[in-house]
């Protein structure tokens, strides 16, 4: 269920009116950053195998409780955009006390690049353009939304003067034929993972190179950009020396601001189950078009936030996404979303493996224990 996704492939559709977006928190292009910040949660970590009736159906589900405050962060594969490792190494790898699945990926050919959102330590470390997203602040609080992220940018030469510049997409492998700007940051891995278009390396946020991307090292420091086809020509406004700034705004599916300035850890799937308390399912409308997830049943993974401000994670072997949805709302969540599913499936809390993955992952949300 990690690739068959039609709306997710047209790199020139996601990026409709990208241009028009208002500039909007400027930041250098810098590396990564540090440890999420840890909030006092209050209570443990809890699982518990529950009998739900819903939607004229029972269903044996799996649920995971976490209190509000626990550390998260998203947990990557081999710690870096783009790759696979199974679920338990990933869970040793951050030290954690729970996990689940998180954004679909490609799993049957490429690069195992992801598709959703996916923002960690507090910098945007994949882009999405559907679909629904989760975000965690330091504070503990959680949002849920229809999170669009724009990057955006400005470049100064020696001289003073300054051109606008966009970006795509962030840390994942552009098609053979695409005319596209990408942004690889040190999440990425030690190279960009591919070879073609024009590099510009950046470091400290002062243009150091400018080469033809053969897989191009990513420095610790900074970051790439990968300018391909067409889009060629825009690398022509980077000169070394030149000072690079860019902008990321955060919109809902509307096009309305939303206040995720301050999320740390987010990852980016769907579609909503829950809104508000009530069920709120519509697939097609956040971008979907894969059968497997408009009206197919498959082993299913999703998240709720509580009305207490708790987490609530949880795997079910088989519904449809409305029959999902039903469950979660019977299981009382305030706000709900389904993560990657099918043999992407996987949940771990308790010390064990709760439901088992049918292949390696991408990228999960990690909870509790000693996270780094």
């Amino acid at each position: 269920m990690s690739s068959n996704m039609t709306a997710n492939r047209s790199n020139k559709k996601w990026w409709t009116g990208a241009l028009a977006l208002v500039l909007a928190l400027p930041v250098l292009l810098s590396g990564a950053v540090g440890s999420p910040q840890k909030v006092d949660a209050k209570g443990a970590i809890t699982t518990k195998v529950q009998k739900v009736k819903a939607a004229g159906r029972s269903f044996t589900v799996q649920t995971v409780s976490i209190p509000k405050g626990t550390p998260v962060t998203v947990g990557l594969a081999k710690k870096q955009v783009g790759q696979t490792a199974t679920l338990p190494s990933i869970v040793k790898a951050y030290g954690a006390q729970a996990a689940i699945n998180g954004a679909f990926f490609e799993a049957y050919q490429g690069a195992p690049d992801p598709y959703g959102m996916l923002i960690a330590n507090g910098k945007v470390i994949h882009i999405g353009r559907y679909g629904t997203s989760i975000g965690f602040k330091a504070d503990g609080s959680v949002l849920m939304d229809s999170l669009q992220v724009s990057l955006t940018g400005k470049v100064t030469d020696l001289n003073g003067k300054s051109r606008s510049w966009y970006a795509t997409f962030v840390n994942r492998t552009p098609s053979a034929d695409a005319s596209i700007t990408m942004l690889y940051t040190p999440e990425r891995g030690a190279n960009v993972g591919f070879k073609g278009g024009t590099a510009v390396v950046i470091e400290k946020g002062i243009v150091t190179k400018k080469v033809p991307n053969t897989n191009v090292t990513i420095p610790k420091n900074g970051s790439v950009l990968i300018f391909t086809g067409k889009e060629k020509s825009t690398s022509d406004r980077f000169t070394v020396g030149s000072t690079v700034e860019m902008n990321y705004r955060y919109t809902n599916a509307a096009g309305q601001e939303i206040p995720w300035q301050d999320v740390v850890t987010a990852v980016g799937a769907g579609p909503r189950l829950v809104k508000d308390g009530k069920i709120s399912v519509n697939p097609a409308s956040e971008g979907f078009k894969d059968p497997k997830i408009l009206n197919s049943s498959g082993a299913r993974s999703g998240i709720a936030i509580m009305g207490d401000g708790s987490i609530m994670l949880a795997t079910v072997s088989g519904a449809t996404m409305k029959e999902w949805a039903a469950v979660m709302q019977k299981l009382g969540a305030k706000q709900a979303m389904n993560l990657d599913g099918g043999a992407s499936s996987g949940m771990y809390a308790g010390g064990k493996m709760l439901t088992s993955p049918g292949r390696l992952l991408s990228n999960t949300l990690v909870f509790g224990g000693s996270i780094r």
